[in-house]
């Protein structure tokens, strides 16, 4: 370790440098001038948006060895302006966590246990029920006779993390099967 000198010193190296109110480099160590950002290494960077709320803050993922290493606000995006929530900040971990599910899972019911299931078929197995669970709740009149053409055995409670375009289709998806039953928790 160096030996320490009195010029060194943080007030002296103030007036020293011209940096007066201490908010530059006379208030830096030579430990934290010589730290590097571990973005720094990164192969590429892509811009994103946040996946968290509707606001849709920019993101720029440093990615290395196609390996996402970093985070961070994007400060060209209009609407964050390089700033990030703590959730925002932290959705690197969405990416990189170790329990992080890359298969489909399936438990039946009264099962105990996770069954792995092929892709193709969770989404055949998706798509028969919302078609049953339609036709078992399909309600064409009313009492008084008028005309319903509407299904009570489906609903859909949108998330936040959906962008516009995806909530435009999911509306279009759900009013076009006849469910009146269409929420969204951006609105809620």
């Amino acid at each position: 370790m160096a030996r320490f000198s009195i010029l060194e010193w943080p007030v002296l190296r103030q007036f020293r440098s011209g940096d007066h109110f201490g908010r530059g480099p006379a208030v830096t160590s030579p430990h934290t001038r010589a730290i590097e950002s571990r973005n720094a290494t990164a192969d590429r960077v892509v811009q994103s948006v946040c996946p968290y709320c509707a606001v849709g803050c920019g993101q720029r993922v440093y990615v290395k060895d196609e390996k996402v290493i970093g985070i961070e606000g994007d400060p060209d995006s209009p609407i964050s302006r390089g700033r990030l929530c703590p959730k925002g900040s932290a959705s690197e971990q969405l990416v990189n966590a170790p329990g992080r599910q890359h298969e489909v899972l399936y438990r039946a019911p009264r099962a105990t246990q996770w069954q792995r299931l092929d892709r193709s078929k969770a989404i055949d197995m998706i798509a028969q029920r919302f078609v049953e669970s339609r036709r078992r709740g399909w309600q064409e009149r009313d009492e008084q006779g008028r005309l319903l053409r509407r299904t009570m055995g489906i609903a859909s409670l949108g998330g936040a993390t959906l962008d516009n375009e995806e909530n435009y289709l999911i509306k279009k998806l759900f009013t076009g099967a006849g469910a009146i039953q269409i929420e969204n928790q951006a609105r809620i």
